[in-house]
């Protein structure tokens, strides 16, 4: 669904990109970098209020290339031989770190077909039935989308082995979680999540919902993060680590 929101964002990063385009021809030195790929850059694209947002070699968004760069750093470990069960995997440096070292790598969504990459199968998380089955679940905006988020955290800590973790994030802003649903109008969902598609905004206590349904909750921010780290890489975002205790 396209709504003046979206397209205005669209458009600014578009323009953004073709402004970094231009620098990099014109030579500008490429002071930054994108964990996710590997390529130094002149900067990041804008997306929305971010003016940091994008790789350009890419596209790789602040939470991607927080995520990625955690694993590298040891701070996010995916285990040898390791089981990963990855939602919404449109995130391509961190389907080359889970396909590097798990054994049983599951790439899914409701909408498989929107995605370029081989395999991926169809999966109502609302009807996930695995059972102690993965070592990592990793779903990047996905649960402010589900229709019922405890329901969904439930499936998630049942589909986990003991030990295992689900790696977390979500828009978020600075007041407690507001939930809607999706017999809202679509405007109106837009209006009060920021997507039309989103029936829920979160606060930091998602941290509670993730702890109520037995999982174990630490949070990985990317704010204390050396600066001149996190300006290079332009990492922003939380990961909430999930864990299911053994």
């Amino acid at each position: 669904m396209i709504t003046p929101r979206r397209a205005t964002r669209a458009a600014g990063k578009w323009m953004s990109r073709a402004v970094l385009a231009v620098r990099a021809t014109a030579g500008s030195p490429r002071s930054h970098a994108c964990p996710a790929c590997g390529t130094a850059i002149v900067g990041f694209f804008r997306y929305g209020a971010n003016p940091s947002w994008g790789c350009p070699a890419c596209g790789a968004s602040p939470r991607q290339r927080l995520v990625c760069w955690l694993i590298d750093n040891d701070v996010l470990t995916v285990p040898n031989e390791a089981r990963v069960l990855h939602i919404a995997p449109s995130e391509q440096g961190l389907v080359q770190r889970f396909q590097a070292r798990a054994t049983d790598y599951v790439p899914a969504d409701l909408h498989p077909e929107v995605y370029a990459l081989p395999g991926v199968v169809k999966l109502d998380l609302m009807q996930l039935a695995d059972r102690d089955r993965f070592d990592i679940i990793y779903a990047s905006h996905v649960m402010e989308h589900v229709a019922d988020d405890a329901h969904v955290l439930a499936n998630l800590h049942a589909a986990l082995k003991p030990g295992g973790e689900a790696w977390l994030i979500v828009p978020l802003w600075d007041r407690p979680t507001e939930d809607g649903s999706y017999a809202m109008p679509a405007r109106e969902r837009e209006r009060r999540f920021g997507q039309w598609d989103h029936v829920r905004q979160y606060g930091m206590d998602f941290a509670d919902r993730i702890a109520a349904v037995g999982f174990d909750v630490a949070l990985i921010d990317a704010k204390p993060i050396d600066a001149q780290t996190g300006g290079r890489h332009a990492l922003d975002d939380v990961v909430f680590r999930a864990r299911k205790p053994r």
